[in-house]
């Protein structure tokens, strides 16, 4: 898998997403992987990694990171090519919702990670009655997860990306490929859900 470990390069082979004759190219390329052919891979990559690694990068805005998401991704791919299912969608679209989830968590973790480093470097100097506080704001943390989790897909995508990865609604709208009044209306009626759903958990605001 050499192609992998080369920066992404411009696109090439095969019909572009969405024409005539996409589809049946994502099927045979697939194919290929699954017989272990590095070749198809290879032309996986040269086609796809481009998109893959600008969206990784414009979630995470580091070139490192993104670069280790397309990596991880098209290994996962090699790995597991199965889980393409060409009658759900191009593989275009299959690859950039891997890299889309994988760098939200990346994400995720990443400010869960300064977080922890922030509280532990407060700890020393907080005065006693701050321990509350803080049970407190993991609780409601808690919450906030649990609440997300009984949202619609959309909804979720929508707002982790505008409220977790800090994203304008246009760019949000890129990232989802979305009218931008399309992502407006998710986030409206995602928040209004959490907040409802945060409200029964016993918290007044969101």
């Amino acid at each position: 898998m050499n192609d992998l470990t080369r920066p992404p390069g411009p696109d090439q082979g095969g019909p572009p997403a969405g024409e005539p004759g996409a589809r049946q190219h994502d099927v045979r390329l697939v194919r290929g992987v699954l017989g272990r052919d590095q070749q198809a891979l290879g032309e996986i990559y040269a086609i796809h990694a481009d998109a893959c690694f600008g969206l990784a990068r414009r979630v995470l805005a580091d070139r490192a990171l993104a670069e280790e998401i397309v990596q991880e991704v098209f290994v996962r791919l090699w790995n597991a090519a199965d889980r393409f299912d060409a009658e759900r969608g191009s593989l275009r679209s299959y690859l950039l919702a891997q890299v889309h989830g994988r760098s939200v968590d990346l994400l995720r973790a990443e400010t869960a990670r300064r977080n922890r480093e922030e509280r532990d470097a407060r700890r020393t100097i907080e005065e006693p009655d701050d321990f509350e506080r803080r049970v407190i704001d993991l609780a409601q943390a808690e919450a906030v997860r649990d609440a997300l989790a009984t949202l619609s897909e959309g909804e979720r995508e929508a707002i982790e990306l505008a409220y977790f990865g800090g994203h304008s609604y246009r760019e949000v709208a890129l990232l989802l490929e979305q009218p931008e009044g399309t992502v407006k209306s998710r986030i409206r009626a995602g928040l209004l859900r959490l907040r409802a759903a945060l409200i029964d958990a016993g918290y007044s605001t969101i």
